[in-house]
């Protein structure tokens, strides 16, 4: 493919992003562990080098229970297209929302369902976005049983 192909699919890409009502600008403000209003415990960590790709950041009973989420992405920009919780129950929550990510930038906190719940594994796809680099994905967590 050459680069005014590349350009084109990108650009038609972020279109598609920025017209969708469940599109949600990563926020630059600081980092999930200097919100004051949550306790943040971080989850886990993946780095990002590939134009699409799927990962998953396992976390299991020992980590605790959590009522929020919040992801992190530092060192390059990101369109994540999918979220999905998996609870240590087996049960699953997908937050209908995609995120473009600009680099050094954070979710909203995503609320979970429920009162708190035992996280077994996070699963993520996304896609680089032109120009980017290498990006580190954080996962964090709020945990109700830590002060706030």
């Amino acid at each position: 493919m050459n680069k005014s192909n590349i350009l084109l699919s990108t650009v038609a890409l972020m279109a598609a992003f920025m017209a969708s009502p469940a599109v949600a600008q990563a926020d630059p403000t600081p980092a999930p562990h200097q919100a004051s209003q949550y306790r943040w415990e971080k989850l886990g960590e993946r780095h990002v080098d590939a134009k699409a790709d799927k990962d998953v950041i396992h976390v299991g009973r020992d980590d605790g229970a959590f009522t929020a989420i919040q992801i992190q992405v530092d060192g390059s920009a990101l369109a994540m297209f999918e979220i999905k919780v998996v609870f240590g129950n087996g049960e699953t929550f997908e937050p209908n929302t995609r995120v473009v990510f600009s680099k050094d930038s954070r979710s909203r906190v995503i609320d979970l369902p429920g009162n708190k719940r035992v996280i077994k594994r996070v699963e993520f796809k996304y896609r680089d976005l032109p120009g980017g680099g290498k990006a580190k994905v954080e996962l964090w967590g709020a945990n109700p049983t830590t002060p706030r």
